[in-house]
């Protein structure tokens, strides 16, 4: 079982109030093969929230200056809970996010200025032995396997 970033699948859940959905994605989510999750909602933000970016230092700030790190914690553990209990052993999530990016993350400027970096629920489940792919490299690996 895949778990995937809800806003991949099309469900509205980013800062925004929308969704990011990626049809190949979307298709694996509407089989039963995918598990969906939003760490952020599931920390309790709401949807639309303020923009959040993760800081240097690890925290998580939005753009009216609130640590809210703590819901991007809460949100984390509660989705890794999810996990586990569905039985996840690789996760698609969405790329560049405070929550789920991997390798490249906003840098907490809030300029658009991409670092190195993970989100703090794509860090989690590194720790934790959990295959993490964004939804390019999911895409790009699902094409290779079908050719």
């Amino acid at each position: 079982m895949l778990l995937l970033s809800a806003c991949l699948a099309g469900v509205p859940c980013r800062m925004d109030g929308h969704a990011k959905p990626v049809p190949a994605l979307l298709s694996l989510a509407v089989r039963g093969e995918a598990v969906l999750v939003c760490p952020e909602v599931l920390g309790g933000l709401p949807i639309p929230r303020v923009p959040s970016e993760r800081c240097p230092d690890g925290r998580v700030m939005n753009a009216a200056g609130e640590d809210v790190t703590a819901a991007f914690v809460l949100g984390a553990q509660r989705a890794l809970e999810i996990c586990r209990a569905r039985g996840c052993d690789c996760a698609v999530l969405k790329a560049k996010s405070p929550s789920c990016g991997k390798g490249l993350i906003y840098d907490g400027s809030f300029t658009r200025t991409l670092t190195q970096g993970d989100g703090v629920f794509a860090a989690l489940l590194q720790r934790e032995g959990i295959r993490v792919l964004t939804e390019e490299e999911a895409v790009c690996a699902l094409e290779q396997r079908r050719a």
